[in-house]
């Protein structure tokens, strides 16, 4: 049975009181009402606070991950963040791919391909971004875009290591506009999706990875979205900042 997983991307918000607050609040928060067995909560902040999440985690239910990694092992990178880095403060997982990476840093398939690579020696699981910008979706490419990230960026992968990713869908259109895909929309993409890697590894192991939704999913609609058979959480941007709505997001299962 496929994992439910909600991943809660900080992005760049926050200061370190702030964090430890946000942080405090979902750990009372998980005292009091338990998760459903099959539901992982993950929290991605920014790397200043991955230290001060991976100690809270030692003791709850959440896991932690990071926002990005280089495509480099080590080495005279300034400002970069290696996987071994990571792996050495117990990170769990990693967004890559993401649009805001792709947009602002010119990030295409074969660095996303080659981050996936460096994550998967070091043990962490990598939460695989995709999705289309507007103008994509109206001259109804998204299948063609979805399709060139996917093969470009993970195609290279044996059948068990693909097992150890998470694949986030994000119509690049819905990210911080308030829009949201309809659900069938979502389901359409994500079945998408399953039916690429299917093709690819067999369906044994397209049925084994969870699909998430990324795309100004809140808690007034996460219960719908999520009823869709091929959508298996979400990645969620503004409401994991606050610890009711993204609590509120996590029960909607």
């Amino acid at each position: 049975m496929r994992k439910h997983i909600v991943a809660g991307n900080w992005k760049m918000n926050n200061t370190f009181d702030e964090a430890d607050e946000l942080i405090s609040n979902i750990l009372d928060a998980l005292e009091e009402k338990n998760l459903d067995r099959n539901t992982s909560m993950i929290i991605c902040p920014p790397f200043p606070f991955l230290e001060m999440a991976t100690d809270y985690a030692k003791d709850s239910y959440f896991e932690v991950g990071a926002q990005d990694v280089s495509t480099e092992e080590k080495g005279a990178y300034t400002g970069e963040v290696s996987a071994a880095m990571l792996k050495s403060m117990e990170v769990s997982y990693c967004i890559v791919g993401h649009s805001e990476r792709r947009q602002y840093h010119h990030e295409c398939n074969l660095m996303v391909a080659k981050k996936v690579d460096r994550l998967l020696e070091n043990g962490i699981r990598p939460i695989v971004c995709c999705g289309e910008r507007l103008e994509e979706r109206e001259a109804n490419k998204q299948f063609d875009v979805v399709k060139q990230q996917i093969e470009e960026g993970l195609f290279h992968l044996t059948a068990e290591q693909f097992k150890e990713l998470v694949i986030a869908y994000e119509p690049v259109w819905a990210i911080g506009t308030g829009k949201t895909a309809t659900p069938e929309q979502a389901q359409e993409i994500h079945a998408f999706i399953r039916n690429l890697i299917a093709e690819k590894y067999g369906k044994a192991v397209a049925d084994e990875i969870s699909i998430l939704y990324g795309g100004s999913c809140k808690p007034s609609n996460a219960k719908e979205i999520f009823s869709n058979p091929d959508v298996d959480g979400g990645l969620i941007g503004g409401a994991c900042l606050k610890a009711e709505d993204f609590m509120a997001i996590a029960f909607s299962f």
